[in-house]
């Protein structure tokens, strides 16, 4: 079984219809735009008709930057940066692929996400090694880690209407428009010469 790890976001979004996995799985785990993101999950799943599951995990104390609506740490690359959030994230979604029966899960990474080191081939490449030397052997994958957002949504062969579902916004359950979330999503859809409202 293959599962992908779920934001609600353009990229997962569209990985899900391109790569149709048997499951996805969500995770909420304290960031402010968790409830439109699990809406947004759900409605995707409901559309492409995928197998949705979800836990939370309150990590939110542990957070810092625009997703945990907290200042950000003098480290930060970028202002959605919260530490460790991808580790974090994929450790809590795979002890629900084990418990699934899933060996192998998808994240949503592309080429340009490289501004932080969880989100680059070697970090992927690391925790799919680390992850399988431990108890279930599951590995870990980034199918359009080599992809810009424009280049993922093309080999996807996305609709426009399943897309639509997609929240991208790092700050709230409302789109805010600001944020390097929301502006990377309305950059996409200008770029393909989608209207995105």
């Amino acid at each position: 079984m293959n599962a992908l790890l779920l934001s609600g976001g353009m990229d997962s979004t569209c990985i899900a219809w391109w790569k149709r996995p048997d499951v996805a799985i969500f995770v909420d785990y304290g960031q402010k735009p968790a409830e439109a993101e699990e809406a947004a999950g759900r409605a995707i799943c409901e559309s492409i008709e995928l197998r949705f599951e979800m836990v939370r995990a309150d990590c939110s104390a542990l957070g810092s930057g625009d997703m945990a609506g907290a200042p950000s740490l003098g480290m930060a690359p970028v202002p959605e940066w919260w530490p460790f959030r991808n580790q974090l994230i994929l450790t809590i979604a795979g002890a629900v692929a084990l418990r699934l029966g899933v060996k192998h899960l998808m994240i949503g990474a592309l080429s340009t996400d490289g501004v932080h080191a969880d989100g680059r081939s070697e970090f992927v490449a690391a925790i799919s090694d680390l992850m399988a030397m431990q108890e279930g052997g599951l590995t870990v994958g980034a199918p359009a880690i080599g992809l810009t957002a424009v280049e993922l949504v093309e080999a996807s062969g996305i609709s426009q209407d399943i897309l639509g579902w997609a929240h991208s916004c790092h700050t709230s359950n409302v789109a805010c428009g600001q944020c390097r979330g929301c502006r990377k999503h309305y950059a996409t859809w200008k770029a393909l010469g989608w209207d995105p409202h």
